[in-house]
């Protein structure tokens, strides 16, 4: 929205979650309509909200357990107002070297068991299901109980973001199925959680 809102760029990696954009600024500008675009922290260096809500659009930026996790929320003609070619990209670089896992450093980590692993997401994600799924993948692939933390912060945002609570536990369509190491994958593909954990 061009006449109300200058162009802004915000840049975060672990351990450096700014509450500002790049240029310094936290909101979109002196432009009539500027302040439709803000950005705010909840808990500085761990939690950066931005707003835009001239488009409807709301995205949480989380720094848990090491790594950098974000919710949104955009209206649906936003998120398909892009054709492929000027698709927008929030990470267009793939994973930073250090945070990727290779198969060897994977397993000198995994020292959990997927016994363990779904006992601690149990405590804190008691509905078995598209959240829970993803923190039992998290934890049994990188070793780390905190991956709880993050599992448990994206149910928060869901429930901040949806109205209808009826939809906030979302289920693998092969409900009732227990499911493998390798099924868990399923909700991370399809977009349900957004911590990436990168194995070379």
């Amino acid at each position: 929205m061009q006449e109300c809102i200058d162009q802004k760029v915000y840049q975060a990696e672990v351990d450096n979650l700014p509450a500002a954009f790049e240029d310094g600024s936290i909101n979109g500008g002196d432009r009539p309509g500027g302040s439709s675009l803000s950005i705010r922290t909840a808990n500085p260096g761990n939690h950066v909200e931005i707003r835009a809500a001239y488009i409807g659009t709301t995205i949480i930026i989380r720094q848990t357990a090491g790594q950098l996790s974000f919710s949104i929320k955009v209206a649906e003609d936003v998120a398909r107002a892009f054709s492929a070619e000027q698709d927008l990209q929030l990470c267009v670089g793939g994973c930073p070297p250090s945070q990727r896992l290779s198969r060897s450093e994977r397993n000198r980590r995994g020292a959990i068991t997927m016994d363990t692993a779904k006992q601690l997401c149990k405590e804190g994600l008691p509905v078995e299901d598209a959240y829970f799924h993803s923190c039992v993948f998290d934890v049994l692939i990188s070793g780390d109980p905190n991956f709880t933390v993050a599992a448990q912060a994206a149910l928060e945002d869901a429930r901040a973001f949806l109205p209808d609570l009826e939809k906030l536990h979302l289920f693998p369509s092969d409900a009732g199925v227990p499911l493998s190491s390798g099924a868990l994958l399923a909700p991370l593909v399809s977009g349900l959680f957004v911590l990436w954990l990168c194995v070379q």
